[in-house]
């Protein structure tokens, strides 16, 4: 791991130093594999950023960071697998595409991207990097600096607002 001169002010990063080897094998063990190292390196990392006690165990705590960063590589390497999936199977349909058909697409996400952008620029960066570039909601409360429940609400509306085109397009 780099930086691990700077750690000695951190207590957790300390603490995740002197108990790699338990963390690594506590990866590997749930599966993590070739990612264990990578997975470490990024709990460093946000160990180091930490500068409050997380009594009354901070071990428990990394354990816990550990099992929620294996999770969270999981979600993101299945909604990656699905949208290939999709897109792949989109694009499985017919190697080309009628004009028509593609005319009708990309109108549809005109319309939809048209509509996102009608609720505000927050809602609709909110919707882009949760639905889009798979990031976890925390992370964008983080990111904007609002609550969790404020990327919720604007996640509730842009679905709404998908929905209802839906709606619209199914019934032409």
């Amino acid at each position: 791991m780099t930086g691990i001169e700077d750690a000695g002010s951190c207590g957790l990063a300390v603490v995740l130093l002197s108990n790699r080897d338990r963390l690594r094998a506590y990866l590997l063990a749930r599966g993590a594999g070739d990612i264990a190292d990578d997975l470490l390196q990024e709990m460093w990392i946000k160990a180091s950023a930490i500068h409050k006690d997380v009594e009354p165990s901070p071990l428990s705590y990394l354990f816990r960071m550990a099992e929620r960063l294996l999770l969270d590589t999981w979600r993101q390497g299945n909604r990656r697998s699905l949208r290939d999936s999709n897109w792949a199977e989109v694009n499985d349909r017919g190697a080309d595409p009628s004009a028509e058909h593609a005319l009708i697409a990309r109108q549809e996400v005109g319309i939809a991207t048209s509509r996102l952008r009608a609720l505000g620029d927050r809602v609709e960066h909110v919707f882009r990097r949760y639905r889009i570039d798979g990031v976890e909601q925390r992370v964008i409360a983080q990111e904007l600096g609002v609550s969790l429940s404020t990327v919720e609400k604007d996640l509730r509306k842009a679905y709404a607002a998908l929905l209802e085109i839906r709606s619209g397009l199914d019934a032409d």
